[in-house]
């Protein structure tokens, strides 16, 4: 009582306590902010932390070795794109194995697979196979780290779709997001003469930047097709839910992909590929076991993120993946780092931000 009726004084002498309390110095922010941690961080158990911080390292690490997998695969005597595409979905049973024990010790049972839901699944493999195929040859003919800042307009296309076709809202900081992105795209495509590796023609690059576009869009069209069909379809978003989408999409994309193998007659030119490989066949072997691997992984580490945590963190890992993915290329394979790849990179990074910022704001207005 005596609270409000000082509040009452104080409005009433034109201010209220949050007028009058004085502004934090940045060294009480600091204190202010670790208190809210350290908060955080007590409501969960040491278990959750763990895991969260399991999948994370695997989304940040696993997803740009791939990329880079996928460009040492091109620069060290790698030919067919088929075969690349291959290792993103070849490893689907590595992702099923994790549905065995959610099985048996999370006392779930697995979705009924309806004729429809089969079907989505089917076009949905099909449309991924085709997605990890224009992948391929961006990182045939583009450098890695223009490559991941190129592949980051799935965001852009991600958010048009969800506009469109699940009637996601688009408000000011997710234009602003799809401004910047755009913005950063259309810069190292101006700047598209002082990264062509020597070798590459012009046509090759320009073909690059095409398919990585194209495939980033498409990327964007399959996030927005996989959102409905949780809405439709399955109306819940549990792990091993989101996990069963995932094997069965990769499943499918695997099945597209092997037989465009087999009529490319890539599986023959396999055994050919590995003994002109720069380091041999037993490097030829592990670049495609381990880009197997981490795309698998990169996808499990993903999914984990959604169930423990939320898409807004997601999203943050994924803007942080691409300069990582950047400096790693620079780092690793000597990409040419130009200034104009260097503002694409930050209004890249600035687009994802604010998009993370606006989604985040939206969500918690929506909250009770």
């Amino acid at each position: 009582m005596d609270l409000d009726a000082s509040q009452h004084s104080n409005t009433r002498s034109g201010t209220t306590l949050e007028e009058s309390r004085p502004a934090l110095s940045w060294q009480g922010q600091i204190t202010a902010f670790a208190n809210l941690v350290w908060e955080t961080y007590k409501k969960k158990p040491i278990s959750y932390w763990i895991q969260l911080f399991l999948s994370s390292s695997a989304m940040l690490t696993a997803f740009p070795a791939s990329s880079l997998l996928s460009r040492l695969y091109f620069a060290d005597g790698g030919k067919s794109k088929w075969i690349i595409s291959w290792t993103a979905v070849a490893g689907w049973p590595l992702t099923a194995l994790f549905l065995i024990p959610v099985y048996f010790f999370g006392k779930v049972s697995p979705t009924p697979l309806t004729l429809k839901l089969l079907l989505w699944y089917i076009v949905l493999g099909f449309l991924s196979a085709a997605d990890n195929l224009m992948f391929a040859w961006a990182y045939a003919y583009l450098p890695a780290s223009t490559a991941s800042l190129l592949a980051s307009t799935s965001l852009v296309f991600s958010a048009l779709f969800g506009y469109f076709i699940v009637k996601n809202q688009l408000n000011l900081s997710s234009i602003n997001a799809i401004v910047l992105i755009t913005i950063g795209a259309v810069i190292i495509a101006l700047d598209s003469s002082s990264d062509r590796f020597p070798g590459i023609s012009k046509t090759q690059y320009n073909l690059g930047f095409l398919w990585d576009i194209l495939g980033s869009a498409l990327h964007g069209l399959i996030f927005a097709l996989s959102e409905l069909v949780f809405m439709k379809l399955l109306g819940r978003r549990s792990f091993h839910v989101v996990l069963e989408q995932q094997v069965m999409v990769s499943f499918f994309g695997f099945v597209f992909t092997t037989i465009g193998l087999v009529i490319n007659n890539d599986f023959n030119g396999m055994r050919l590929e590995a003994s002109s490989f720069k380091h041999g066949g037993g490097s030829y072997s592990m670049v495609i076991i381990w880009a197997t691997i981490t795309f698998q992984l990169g996808i499990l580490g993903s999914v984990a993120i959604l169930f423990l945590s939320s898409t807004v963190l997601a999203g943050v890992l994924n803007a942080v993946r691409v300069p990582l993915t950047s400096i790693a290329a620079v780092i690793l394979f000597h990409d040419p780092m130009s200034s104009f790849k260097i503002i694409s990179l930050i209004l890249t990074v600035w687009g994802f931000g604010s998009y993370i910022v606006g989604h985040s704001s939206s969500s918690s207005s929506k909250a009770p």
